[in-house]
């Protein structure tokens, strides 16, 4: 049955008069209650998103996660104009070491997606002590998942490389980028998991803060670890992960403290820093899927990367150059997308199936439009972005090559990354993993090398196949949502 509030969703307007004694006061500005909600977005808020106005709950969660994602962007962009400096072979390194950490990432982002769904769907519940429990339970799992990739990296970084079709250059110099981004790799999970606590129960401007402290550090760091400065030595590429490091590091002890001393919607008490073998099994087998999706996701990048290297270190550096300029861009969308999975576990929680699934086709749109207008700027500046991080004429070109092509497909781009986190949030993370298994491993991998070795179209042909790919995720995903399984989902 759908209950009132979920059709009365809007606030009064912002231009409706006031009286006094019958008397008619001014309006207020709209400009100044937008003003206000911004503020409240950055510095935090303990509304509820399950009541009042859907469009203001929208806009206190996604402009926190869209600029703690820019951040993110700022920083793989500048990350790779300092080690794209040092030449393409570093820059191959970067990208032939995340497409390997890419299999961390989706571990980190699969456990992250069962997080919010739980965290959400409690908070949605009025129950902040369950929500409380499944964030202990998921920052005990992260930690156990990070040190098997942590020994891996210590111990067979150069062969992961070489199985990669890295040169002799990164084997000889680069490896230890390679050494200390697996080694580390605790920071990045933990990183991810709790902010996906923060942002399942509304605390979007914590994660915020965290992030822009974390690479805030890093900015700082990578020249001076890079290059050298004062009684500090220059440590080439391995100055670049050490920044990361320290900076993830520090933003992850900030991270615990908040959690520990209470944010807006969720604190962890002592007594509840223990192990809870069913609460862990809940987020695990919720985690699963999400776990499952990213791993097909990302290792048909790994598959992608392969492909590309085939054609050499400049072919490798100049689409490693265009993905960072795409994640610029493609990050913030990814937090408007994470707005999306926070209302939809939130409102399921509080039984407002509409209200979650008009919050999903809202973010949707917005996502649309935003990567409509990117499209238009990557297809027209396509050399010129990438010349800015690399002189090299043959990397410019394939990295030139990518940014276009890619860019053809953004506007659909955008629904295929609010779709599958509609259905994360709900907690089923089934139905993107099955989409992604047709669309990468089935559809784009096959297509890759089809295109760029037996048609030779070279790394175009790669390039196109992302297209591709993408696209079918998108439209399938719109199908599939529109079905509305996925707020039957029990979590």
């Amino acid at each position: 049955m759908t209950t009132p509030r979920e059709h009365n969703t809007s606030e009064p307007a912002a231009t409706a008069p006031a009286s006094v004694d019958g008397a008619l006061l001014p309006a207020r500005p709209r400009w100044r209650r937008l003003l206000r909600d911004l503020v409240d977005a950055v510095r935090g808020t303990s509304t509820d998103y399950t009541s009042g106005s859907l469009g203001r709950a929208i806009f206190l969660l996604s402009i926190p996660m869209m600029l703690e994602m820019a951040m993110e962007s700022l920083f793989a962009v500048v990350d790779m104009f300092f080690v794209a400096r040092i030449g393409p072979s570093a820059a191959a390194t970067v990208g032939l070491t995340e497409s390997v950490l890419t299999l961390v990432y989706a571990v980190a982002i699969g456990l992250s997606m069962g997080t919010t769904a739980l965290v959400a769907r409690r908070i949605g519940e009025k129950n902040p002590k369950d929500a409380a429990d499944s964030a202990v339970q998921a920052v005990l799992v992260g930690i156990a998942a990070s040190i098997p990739f942590s020994l891996i990296g210590l111990f067979f970084a150069k062969d992961l490389l070489r199985l990669m079709g890295a040169d002799e250059w990164c084997l000889t110099h680069g490896y230890r980028y390679t050494v200390w981004m697996f080694g580390g790799n605790a920071v990045i999970m933990l990183l991810f998991i709790i902010n996906a606590i923060f942002r399942g129960a509304g605390d979007a401007a914590v994660a915020m803060r965290v992030l822009w402290l974390a690479n805030g550090i890093n900015l700082v760091l990578d020249p001076v670890l890079i290059y050298g400065w004062g009684p500090i030595p220059a440590m080439g590429i391995e100055g670049a992960a050490v920044a990361t490091n320290i900076g993830r590091g520090a933003a992850v002890l900030v991270q615990l403290l908040v959690l520990l001393r209470g944010a807006k919607h969720i604190r962890v008490a002592m007594n509840q820093v223990r192990l809870d073998l069913p609460v862990m099994w809940r987020l695990v087998r919720t985690s699963l899927g999400g776990i499952g999706q990213f791993i097909i996701a990302t290792s048909s990048w790994v598959a992608l990367v392969r492909i590309v290297s085939h054609f050499g270190s400049e072919a490798v550096a100049g689409y490693t150059i265009a993905v960072r300029i795409f994640i610029f861009t493609l990050l913030p969308a990814w937090g408007l997308s994470n707005a999306a999975a926070t209302l939809v576990g939130q409102n399921l929680g509080a039984k407002q199936p509409v209200r979650a699934e008009r919050a999903v086709w809202i973010c949707g749109w917005i996502n649309t439009v935003f990567l409509a207008l990117v499209s238009v700027l990557y297809i027209i500046f396509d050399e010129e972005l990438v010349r800015i991080f690399t002189n090299d004429p043959k990397a410019i070109a394939h990295g030139a090559d990518c940014l276009r092509i890619v860019s053809y497909g953004y506007v659909i781009f955008a629904w295929g990354m609010v779709m599958p986190q509609a259905f994360n949030g709900a907690g089923d993370t089934i139905t993107p993993t099955k989409i992604n298994f047709v669309c990468f491993w089935v559809l784009e991998i096959p297509l890759a090398y089809g295109l760029a070795m037996t048609a030779e179209q070279g790394p175009p042909g790669v390039f196109w196949s992302i297209v591709v790919a993408e696209t079918a995720a998108g439209v399938i995903g719109i199908l599939l949502f529109r079905r509305g399984k996925w707020k039957r989902t029990v979590v």
